[in-house]
């Protein structure tokens, strides 16, 4: 299991890594746009205004964060991580946005090649800094995105990537723009505009599958069916649905666990079934276990279902005066119908006359009450 944080660790992770990304897209804007202006580099000056709105991201990504480390409450049961679900569809876009933009200029600069300025040398190193400076920036943040499982600052890591990127483009273009291949950026930038849009596009359909209540890989689905149903006590499992809320995973099982034990025991089992898949799968987050006494093929409307009430009615009408005499009674609801058992206390031994009337009645009871399949008679321990 992987290293384990708490939410305040996890929240200062994710804030840390966000400021430490905002900084540094600070200075990278300053040195472009000024090198840019003095160095006669569009392609610079258009890098410069690119790392000035990744500043808007990171603003983003830290609203998101803080939003998203906020406990449940009565509104949000569930807490609140999709904030950073949605701030990732943001950024996916964003990614779109940028790779559409890169290819429009391509598009403007094919039909103005006469636009095009002749940059000078000293924009090669601006743009080899900033490769450098973002592609630290992309591992450090996809390192810390990976400890603390968030999608946010992964989907915030690629956009460094794809700033990285972008640099590339520039450094090809000023480098080409100098050897006299003035359509050598042109080419570089439709390829990359293609990496970032497919990029950008992942991001949102992930993030979308995760809004729509998408569940799981089905590998990591038969992973946990697997683990719960080598649990002791579960017979079987027949209902599991998972889904994810930010970078938690939320699962929901149904197991089936002997008919007659009793609530205690079905729910220690249940309890055991959520420890095990916490402790074994580092993105399950919470589980939710129904604990069934058998498969629901059998289940019936519940409209059809006879109650305690009604239970006790009918033995109350078909024992008359010896109604008083049983200790109590319990009901199983088993394949479609009612298994019930009645409880006489030890010291009915010796009334053999009794006894041996309440077990005709019952008899009676259960061939005239279509909802009853059987009824035993037995004396408590």
């Amino acid at each position: 299991m992987a290293e384990a944080y708490d939410a305040l660790q996890v929240a200062k992770l994710k804030n840390r890594v966000t400021i430490v990304g905002a900084l540094v897209n600070v200075f990278l804007t300053i040195i472009k746009i000024g090198f840019g202006i003095f160095g006669q580099s569009a392609a610079l000056i258009a890098d410069g205004v690119h790392s000035l709105s990744d500043l808007a991201s990171d603003m983003l990504v830290l609203i998101a964060v803080k939003l998203g480390a906020r406990e449940a409450d009565h509104d949000h049961p569930y807490g609140h991580r999709r904030f950073e679900t949605i701030a990732t569809v943001i950024l996916g876009l964003g990614l779109v946005v940028i790779a559409f933009g890169i290819a429009w200029d391509v598009f403007e600069r094919v039909l103005s090649p006469e636009r095009m300025l002749i940059p000078q040398t000293s924009a090669m190193g601006i743009a080899a800094i900033s490769i450098l400076a973002n592609e630290w920036l992309y591992q450090y943040t996809k390192r810390v995105a990976a400890v603390t499982r968030s999608k946010l600052l992964m989907a915030n890591a690629w956009h460094h990537r794809s700033d990285a990127i972008s640099s590339i483009v520039v450094l090809i273009g000023v480098a080409g723009s100098l050897l006299g291949y003035l359509w050598a950026d042109s080419v570089a930038a439709v390829l990359v505009a293609v990496m970032v849009a497919k990029i950008g596009i992942n991001l949102v359909s992930d993030s979308i599958k995760e809004l729509v209540d998408t569940g799981l890989p089905k590998a990591l689905v038969e992973e946990i069916r697997t683990e719960i149903v080598a649990i002791d006590g579960v017979k079987n499992i027949h209902l599991l649905r998972t889904r994810l809320m930010g970078e938690d995973a939320l699962v929901d099982a149904h197991i089936v666990v002997n008919s007659r034990i009793t609530v205690s025991e079905g729910h220690m089992i249940a309890d055991v079934v959520r420890d095990v898949l916490i402790e074994k799968f580092d993105d399950v987050q919470d589980v939710l276990v129904h604990v069934d006494p058998e498969s629901d093929e059998y289940e019936l409307d519940y409209a059809n279902k006879l109650l305690r009430r009604e239970v006790d009615g009918y033995l109350k009408d078909y024992l008359a005066e010896n109604y008083p005499l049983i200790d109590g009674f319990r009901i199983h609801y088993l394949k479609g119908k009612v298994e019930l058992e009645v409880v006489l206390p030890h010291t009915m031994f010796s009334l053999s006359q009794q006894v041996e009337t309440i077990k005709k009645r019952c008899v009676v009871l259960a061939q005239e009450i279509d909802e009853i399949s059987s009824v035993v008679v037995f004396f408590k321990a």
